[in-house]
C-alpha cells in the first residue's frame, strides 16, 4: 500500500536565544511512514516534538534536516496543501461569525470557495451534528460545539489526508464516539487521518498504527495489537481451579500463578505453551480458554516512557 505521509531522517533544532548556549533538539532523527487509507496516532508527553512535527508536516516550520513527503510530494510544494485537512488544537473563531460562516470562510482558504446555499455546507454539517446550529453564533458554542465545527472545516474541501490535534477535547462520551464513527467513515473513503492526542483510551479504539515520541526521537511504531499484546504471557481459564498438587508438579517447569481458576504463565516461545496445555489435558483438566495478555495503550505508553528514563 503507497504512503500518503513518509519521514526521512527528520531533525528540528530551535536555535537558542541567548548567545553561546546550545539549541533545543525537537526532532532528532526521525524516520516513518504512515500507509494511505489509515488511522494514525502520535504520542507523546508534553515536549515531546509532537507539535513541532505536524507543523513541519505542514509547512509551518522548516527542518534542519531530514526529508518529509505528503502524497508523494515534498512537503515544500504549497500545493499540496490543497489536499490537506487540519484541526488545530485550542482552535478559535470569531465570535460575530455564525457556524456557516465559518465554513464558507475556511472553505475559501482551502481554495474551495462556495456560498452559504451550497449543500457542501449541509453536508459537513450533518456529519458532525451541527446542522442545526448553523446560523448560531461562535460566542454562543460550546468546547465540544467548537470541536466539531472545527472537524467540519477541515473537511469541507474533501481532503485526502487530515492533521487532528486533539480532535476529541472537550467532547462528551457520546460526540467522542459519533467522531470515532465519522473517523472510521473517512478512512473508509480512502482518507489518511493524522492524529495527535492525549486520550490514549480514544487513539487505542481508532488507530491502525501509532507512534510514541519522548525528547524529540521515536521511541515506538507499530500497530496497538503491537505495542499491547505481551507475547510471552498468556491467561489459562480451567472449568475449576488445578489441585495443589498438580500446581507443585507444573512450577517445577513452568514461570506460573493460579488465582481461583485462572493460570497465568510466562513462557520463552509457542512450544512451551503447547507443552504446558498437554500437561493439564493429561491431567484431565477441562480448558476453558487461552488469551494472550494484553496491557493498554496507556500502560505500553507509560513503559516506554519509563525504560528510556532507565
Amino acid at each position: 500500500m503507497p504512503n500518503s505521509v513518509q519521514v526521512e531522517n527528520l531533525t528540528k533544532i530551535f536555535k537558542a536565544k541567548v548567545s553561546g548556549k546550545n539549541g533545543i533538539t525537537a526532532l532528532d532523527n526521525v524516520t516513518l511512514a504512515i500507509e494511505k487509507g489509515t488511522i494514525f496516532g502520535l504520542l507523546g508527553p508534553n515536549g515531546a516534538g509532537k507539535t513541532t512535527l505536524i507543523k513541519i508536516l505542514l509547512g509551518l516550520v522548516f527542518p534542519t534536516s531530514g526529508s518529509a513527503k505528503i502524497l508523494d510530494t515534498d512537503i515544500s510544494d504549497f500545493n499540496i496543501r490543497k489536499k490537506i485537512g487540519y484541526l488545530p488544537e485550542n482552535h478559535k473563531f470569531p465570535n460575530y461569525l455564525t457556524g456557516e460562516d465559518v465554513i464558507v470562510y475556511y472553505s475559501k482558504l482551502s481554495g474551495f470557495e462556495i456560498d452559504k446555499k451550497s449543500p457542501k455546507i449541509t453536508e459537513v454539517l450533518n456529519l458532525v451534528k451541527m446542522e442545526k446550529w448553523r446560523k448560531t453564533k461562535i460566542k454562543k458554542y460550546s468546547k465540544g460545539m467548537m470541536q466539531r465545527l472545527g472537524l467540519a472545516q477541515a473537511i469541507i474541501h474533501d481532503p485526502e489526508i487530515i492533521f487532528l490535534d486533539e480532535p476529541t477535547d472537550g467532547v462528551d462520551p457520546i460526540g467522542r464516539k459519533e467522531i470515532r464513527d465519522l473517523l472510521i467513515s473517512l478512512k473508509n473513503q480512502g482518507k489518511t487521518i493524522f492524529i495527535n492526542s492525549h486520550l490514549l483510551s480514544e487513539v487505542e479504539l481508532v488507530t491502525d498504527k501509532v507512534a510514541i515520541l519522548n525528547e524529540g526521537k521515536l521511541i515506538k511504531f507499530g500497530t496497538v495489537d503491537e505495542l499491547t499484546v505481551n507475547k510471552q504471557l498468556y491467561e489459562i481459564k480451567t472449568d475449576l481451579p488445578i489441585s495443589t498438587e498438580l500446581f507443585r508438579s507444573l512450577i517445577e517447569n513452568y514461570k506460573i500463578t493460579q488465582k481461583e481458576n485462572m493460570i497465568s504463565l510466562e513462557i520463552s516461545d509457542n512450544s512451551d505453551l503447547n507443552k504446558f496445555l498437554d500437561e493439564l489435558r493429561k491431567s484431565s483438566i477441562n480448558i476453558i480458554g487461552v488469551n494472550q495478555k494484553k496491557s493498554s495503550l496507556e500502560d505500553t505508553f507509560i513503559q516506554s516512557l519509563t525504560e528510556v528514563k532507565n
